[in-house]
């Protein structure tokens, strides 16, 4: 029997995967040729879902991408034996989109059926959970403080540190707490991992508990996130009936489970404290900080909060310890980042790989630069909140240090990669639009500055004052990002201000006139 991989991720779901997996075993039971399709997570390179792979000796052969119409003339190509085919792309390993990647969190996505905890075993998984119950929950935190292991969500802020706060917290209740808010435009990692690998995120979880000495953990996703949603809410399930959650699931009458809360599409939800107010049950509105949260989080009670590809990062540190961690990347910027790219590009996909690539290699030679035939002119690195890089910035290494020297964000890891048909003044005014809508409202700089800034860029872009609105727009810029409780506000100026800087002409009124005309 032939075994066939096609992914059931929303990547190749959404260019029709289930129905060329139907018609698949249809043409083959047709046929006579028996065969097995494993429904996988994605390899990550969107551009060639849906994505057909096939065990064979020289290992697994893909077409892509595949529609439904394309089963016969694969089938009488010798496709269940990897024969020539104009959707051939060969080897799967041999690909240099995945040849120039280090896979650590990755590593199974696209490999394995994500619901199959044998497979998941086989492949290495609870490996970091078994050597963390081995060593202990202090030795766990050292292991991830050495490591260097940094939140993957945002600011970078060092889990280790993060962890240590909550261990060292004196409460009978703690909590875990796991981002999957993922709403930054162009970021689709933490969809992928909970659609391809949901147990490697379980037991990253697990090792947080473990290590802070937390009996619940809850899970904080999307609503627009239904299928990830429905394969990670079987994915406890199948975890429970396995004894792997549950009253034992540290042995010696120690509990552990895990709650999935699904929001209801706030973008604001992904700043942490937000996010525990909406747990709880609450209006989701930023927290005053201090207290922080792993003295007193959900439900006043200490709790750490990391997204998930911080915590999907724990098991392969543990099991292969923090100086193999540590000797990836550049800088303080250590391990590995899976990089989203979107927009007009080539090649748009997940690629993981270590910190430390420029700007230049990520759009230009993994990304295949521009597919509309026209120039890049911006790209925008961590979400709407993000700063526009133009070309002359692309020698920027892609760390964190490097992106905050100059006034730009990594973020998620999402980029966004705009041609020279962007107009970058409207991109500006979409920044504090769309603050101002997902505003919770609650300090005035984000609330009232962003619908300012919307009429201020307005002003500036109609030629009234232009001096004088260029230095309101300024100040109004400086005003959010110091006195805004959140990120949301605070990093609104970031895309405003590299957009005027980089993008000056796209601000001058007669120029907007005369593409008016």
């Amino acid at each position: 029997m032939t075994r066939l991989y096609l992914p059931a991720d929303s990547f190749a779901a959404a260019k029709g995967a289930d129905q060329i997996a139907a018609a698949l075993q249809q043409a083959c039971d047709a046929r006579g040729l028996p065969i097995e399709i494993i429904r996988t997570g994605s390899r990550g390179m969107a551009w060639l879902e849906p994505l057909i792979e096939i065990d064979t000796a020289q290992g697994r052969i893909g077409y892509g991408p595949v529609s439904i119409n394309d089963v016969n003339a694969l089938l009488d190509a010798g496709l269940l034996a990897g024969g020539a085919h104009q959707l051939c792309v060969g080897a799967i390993d041999d690909l240099p989109w995945m040849r120039r990647q280090t896979r650590l969190i990755f590593a199974r996505c696209g490999f394995i059926d994500p619901l199959d905890i044998e497979s998941f075993r086989n492949a290495g998984g609870f490996s970091g959970l078994e050597q963390a119950r081995a060593i202990g929950p202090q030795a766990v935190i050292d292991v991830i403080t050495k490591s260097g292991l940094r939140g993957r969500g945002g600011a970078g802020f060092p889990a280790g540190v993060k962890w240590k706060g909550a261990a060292d917290a004196k409460a009978e209740t703690k909590y875990v707490v796991c981002n999957a808010d993922e709403g930054d435009s162009g970021t689709f990692a933490d969809r992928m991992l909970m659609e391809g690998d949901p147990f490697c995120l379980i037991e990253g979880m697990m090792i947080a508990a473990f290590a802070v000495g937390a009996a619940t953990g809850y899970i904080y996703s999307r609503s627009e996130y239904p299928c990830a949603n429905a394969v990670f809410a079987r994915a406890l399930d199948l975890a429970r009936e396995a004894g792997l959650l549950g009253a034992e699931a540290f042995g010696a009458g120690k509990p552990f489970d895990i709650e999935l809360r699904i929001g209801a599409g706030a973008y604001v939800c992904g700043e942490e404290t937000a996010l525990l107010e909406s747990i709880e049950g609450k209006r989701g509105m930023v927290r005053a900080k201090p207290p922080l949260p792993v003295h007193e989080g959900l439900f006043g009670r200490p709790t750490i909060i990391n997204n998930v590809l911080t915590l999907a990062s724990a098991p392969w540190i543990l099991v292969n310890g923090a100086k193999a961690y540590a000797d990836i990347g550049c800088g303080r910027s250590l391990g590995t980042m899976p990089i989203q790219l979107s927009g007009v590009l080539k090649h748009t996909g997940l690629f993981e790989a270590p910190f430390g690539l420029t700007l230049g290699e990520l759009i230009n030679d993994i990304g295949g630069g521009s597919r509309t035939g026209r120039p890049i002119k911006a790209v925008q690195c961590g979400g709407p909140l993000g700063a526009y890089f133009p070309p002359a910035l692309f020698d920027t290494p892609y760390d964190y240090e490097a992106f905050a020297a100059r006034d730009g964000l990594i973020g998620h890891g999402g980029i966004v990669a705009f041609d020279d048909s962007a107009d970058m003044a409207e991109q500006a005014r979409f920044a504090m639009e769309f603050c101002a809508i997902e505003s919770c409202g609650k300090c005035t700089p984000c609330r009232i500055g962003s619908v300012r800034g919307q009429e201020v860029i307005d002003r500036i872009c109609a030629g009234e004052n232009t001096e004088m609105n260029l230095a309101v727009l300024t100040d109004l810029c400086q005003t959010m990002k110091l006195g805004s409780l959140c990120a949301l506000g605070g990093f609104t100026p970031y895309p405003v201000l590299s957009a005027l800087r980089h993008f000056p002409q796209d601000f001058v009124a007669s120029r907007k006139l005369e593409s008016a005309l």
